[in-house]
C-alpha cells in the first residue's frame, strides 16, 4: 500500500464525517490536544488508538487497513482476489445462495457494483442488453440505467433511477469512495430523469416495472450483506435480489 501521512487520513476522515476534532476526541476518550498532535505529526498513534480512531469515523475495513499503513502498522484486514483458489470456498457459497433465489433474480456485486455472480432468472431478464456493457466486469447499474441495458424496458425509469441514485450517494457517504462518486456522474449523465416518487404510489418501496416478453413485471429491490465477514473482499460483496411485488409477477416468475 501507498504510505500516507496519518494525520492527512484523519483530518480527511473528519472532513467527510462532519466532525470536529473535540468531537472526535470525545468519542475516543482522548484529549483533543493528543489528538491535534496527531493530525500534524508531532505524535504517532498507537495502532490501538489507529483502530479506536477508526472505529469512532465509522472507517470501513479497507480504510482503515490504509489508515493503519499511513501510520507505520501492519493491515490487520486480509484482502484476497474472489477469483483466487483461496476464495473457492466462498464462491461456492455465494453460488449455493444465489441458488436458493430461484426463481427470482439475484445476483452477487462487490463495492462498485460489478457483478460477480448471477443466478439463471437474472441473466434471463438481461436479454437483448448490448453486448458492450456484457464485458466484464459487468457492472449492475450501468447495465440498468444505461439506454442500451435494460433501461428501456423499465417502466417506471425516473422513479428507478432516483431510488438508484440515492443508494449511490449513501454508499458514497459511508465509504468515501472516489470511484462511487465517477459512477454517479456517469449514470447521471444517461436520459431517464429523476423523481420524488409519491408515498401512496408505492406504499413499501420503490419497486423496478419492467416489460418482458411475458409480462410487466414489478419487483422489489432487497439487498443483504454476510454478516461478520473475515475479508475485506467478503465485506464489500452484497447480494440484490428482486422479489415480486404482486400476484402477476410471481405468477411470471415461476414461469421463468
Amino acid at each position: 500500500m501507498k504510505q500516507i501521512d496519518i494525520g492527512l487520513e484523519l483530518r480527511k476522515w473528519r472532513a467527510h464525517r462532519r466532525q470536529s476534532q473535540m468531537d472526535l476526541a470525545l468519542d475516543a476518550e482522548i484529549s483533543p490536544r493528543h489528538l491535534s498532535f496527531v493530525e500534524t505529526g508531532r505524535s504517532r498513534p498507537s495502532r490501538e488508538l489507529v483502530l479506536k480512531l477508526a472505529e469512532c469515523l465509522a472507517v470501513p475495513p479497507r480504510e482503515r487497513n490504509t489508515m493503519l499503513v499511513s501510520a507505520g502498522y501492519a493491515p490487520i484486514y486480509p484482502e484476497k482476489r474472489f477469483d483466487s483458489a483461496d476464495m473457492a470456498s466462498a464462491r461456492t457459497a455465494i453460488a449455493h445462495v444465489l441458488a436458493a433465489y430461484q426463481p427470482y433474480p439475484a445476483l452477487a456485486i462487490d463495492r462498485h457494483w460489478n457483478m460477480v455472480d448471477a443466478n439463471a432468472t437474472l441473466m434471463t431478464l438481461m436479454t437483448g442488453v448490448a453486448s458492450h456493457l456484457l464485458v466484464p466486469p459487468i457492472n449492475a447499474l450501468r447495465v440498468s440505467l444505461h439506454p442500451e441495458g435494460v433501461a428501456a424496458r423499465i417502466v417506471n425509469l425516473p422513479e428507478w433511477r432516483s431510488a438508484l441514485f440515492q443508494r449511490l450517494r449513501e454508499q458514497i457517504e459511508a465509504s468515501a469512495d472516489p470511484a462511487l462518486v465517477e459512477l454517479l456522474d456517469e449514470l447521471r449523465g444517461y436520459p431517464g430523469g429523476e423523481t420524488a416518487a409519491a408515498a401512496t404510489a408505492y406504499p413499501l418501496a420503490i419497486p423496478m416495472i419492467l416489460e418482458t416478453p411475458l409480462g410487466r413485471l414489478s419487483m422489489l429491490s432487497m439487498s443483504a450483506v454476510f454478516g461478520s465477514p473475515v475479508d475485506v473482499t467478503l465485506s464489500e460483496l452484497a447480494i440484490e435480489s428482486f422479489l415480486p411485488a404482486d400476484a402477476e409477477t410471481l405468477a411470471i416468475l415461476q414461469k421463468l
